[in-house]
């Protein structure tokens, strides 16, 4: 049965996009995870991928074509399907009311069950905010049904495998029903809600949704049940048993703080209480008291007393952050063949020059920054290390976009620095510092973390002298950065004493040759024992 393929929505702002390239052709078979174009979003040019096997049947918009999103892109099926019914009406998308002659013959709209569609009905599905998602979990809704939609009203907050982000609203009218509960999972295109007009019937396309929501949401008891109980159960309460709407920063840096949500007055939309109302709220002595006495849920973090001879465990929900990392890493680790190489770096000049450069008024850069700028400059002459894999081809990438690894309190991000070989170190530490701040705050964008060919992972200010780290693909390689350490080395024949660094590459072999990584960490070192060279 053949599949509408819509123009995907690859940012939380995207209205439209471009096909900048077709990656295959018609009549070609598609695999899952193929990727099946470039499509030019408002922030970047991203590869979409295709979650159905078959055969490319229709492309309905070219290359150099802009379409809004959810126009038809393509249609996937079995080789020889007949699609004309799927192609008429203008190509619109499959939630399009079918003619009225195709009424009679069938209840839906198109192949894959998608009931009709009322007039003035809008159906949104669970969005792609990121390049990677596949999957996303309301953290908050902040609306119910019944209330009046405004375009550019914020729905609801969805936990991506990346970040949690507001996802606004593109309609007007009134929230007929709610298909994704707070707390659930549910893949990309699931039901997510309705906006229509207010008193329409919408019960014959609560099931006709392009995908089904997770299987812990199939097997629970109907959606109107759990609308109903979640209203009372989901989320933080008041103390006279109200909904309280925070947002995801919000409610960190309360728990954080050991604020009780419940005692703070809102001053966002709707009464939402926001980062500010945090930072401003002064509780009293009886508020810290009742909030000590009540506080019964245990953190992650906090252990409690265990008696000798009693076993005691507890189960913590993965995060989509947490799942997306262990998909990443281990699909990285068992299909690049890893390699390491390990060079020390005499580190007395950057120290010295660091020190001069942090005196300028308004400076202040970081060895990691010297080490990034030295990278960038290292890739310049060494492409073979700013590759990446493909079966049938090396993709080499004319520009130089390092990525720099970020510890947060739910794992590991990476933002990006683009064009980085065009920087000079203070702009890359500014940069680097913005970026870190937004990671731990929650505040990436997907554009923000993608897009890199080299990644820099940095354990020194820990104390780690040494260790090597799992390629961040597409990269071919990423550079670890130990602790500077004191210690004796020779000079001159003689023994003094020192400041040196270890750091070690990971590369690919596939890409990447052993004599090839070598020859970049020799630049690499040659740049960072005379820092006066990445001055220019």
């Amino acid at each position: 049965m053949a599949t509408v393929i819509n123009m995907p929505r690859l940012s939380d702002t995207m209205e439209e996009g471009v096909v900048a390239k077709w990656l295959v052709k018609k009549g070609d078979k598609i695999s899952e995870g193929d990727i099946l174009a470039e499509i030019e979003t408002d922030k970047a040019t991203m590869e979409f991928e295709s979650f159905y096997e078959g055969v490319l049947l229709h492309i309905g918009i070219e290359e150099g074509e802009t379409a809004p999103v959810d126009k038809l892109l393509a249609i996937i099926g079995e080789e020889g399907e007949d699609i004309s019914d799927l192609l008429n009406g203008d190509e619109k998308p499959k939630t399009e009311t079918p003619k009225e002659e195709k009424i009679e013959e069938s209840p839906t709209a198109s192949s894959d069950g998608t009931k009709e569609i009322p007039e003035g009905v809008e159906v949104i599905t669970m969005p792609r905010l990121s390049d990677t998602m596949e999957e996303g979990t309301v953290a908050n809704w902040l609306k119910k049904v019944g209330d009046t939609i405004e375009e550019g009203d914020i729905l609801a907050e969805i936990e991506t495998d990346k970040a949690t982000m507001e996802f606004e609203s593109f309609y007007n009218g009134t929230l007929l029903h709610i298909g994704i509960e707070e707390g659930q999972t549910a893949p990309v295109d699931a039901l997510l809600a309705i906006i229509g007009p207010e008193g329409t019937d919408v019960s014959n396309i609560k099931d006709g949704v392009p995908a089904k929501a997770s299987a812990s949401q199939e097997s629970g008891p109907p959606k109107e049940e759990i609308t109903e109980t979640k209203t009372e159960s989901s989320g933080s309460n008041s103390s006279d048993g109200g909904r309280i709407f925070a947002s995801p920063l919000a409610k960190k840096i309360a728990a954080d703080k050991g604020i009780d949500l419940s005692q703070v007055k809102g001053t966002g939309e709707n009464g939402r209480i926001v980062k500010k109302d945090i930072e401003s709220f002064k509780p009293s002595e009886t508020t810290k008291t009742s909030e000590s006495a009540e506080r019964s849920t245990p953190s992650p973090s906090i252990q409690s007393f265990t008696p000798a001879g009693e076993e005691s465990f507890e189960e913590v929900k993965n995060s989509q952050m947490r799942k997306a990392i262990a998909k990443g890493l281990t699909a990285s680790k068992f299909t690049a063949p890893h390699y390491y190489l390990t060079i020390e770096v005499d580190m007395d000049n950057a120290i010295t020059s660091r020190k001069t450069i942090n005196e300028l008024p308004d400076t202040k850069v970081s060895f990691n920054d010297m080490v990034v700028k030295a990278c960038a400059m290292a890739i310049r002459k060494h492409p073979q290390v700013n590759t990446t894999w493909k079966d049938d081809v090396t993709v080499y990438n004319k520009h130089i976009s390092i990525g720099v690894a970020v510890a947060v309190p739910d794992g590991l991000v990476v933002p990006v620095l683009p064009f980085t070989d065009r920087m000079n170190i203070m702009e890359i530490d500014t940069m680097v510092r913005d970026l870190a701040v937004k990671a731990r705050n929650k505040k990436l964008t997907p554009q923000e973390m993608s897009g890199s060919t080299f990644t820099v992972s940095n354990l020194g200010m820990f104390g780690i002298q040494e260790f090597t780290s799992i390629i961040n693909q597409p990269n071919s390689a990423i550079l670890s950065v130990g602790a500077i350490v004191k210690k004796p080395v020779v000079k001159n024949d003689e023994v003094v004493v020192g400041n040196t660094m270890k750091v070690t590459l990971a590369c690919d072999h596939r890409t990447v040759d052993g004599a090839t990584g070598a020859k970049f960490l020799q630049t690499l070192k040659q740049y960072l024992e005379n820092p006066v060279t990445m001055l220019a």
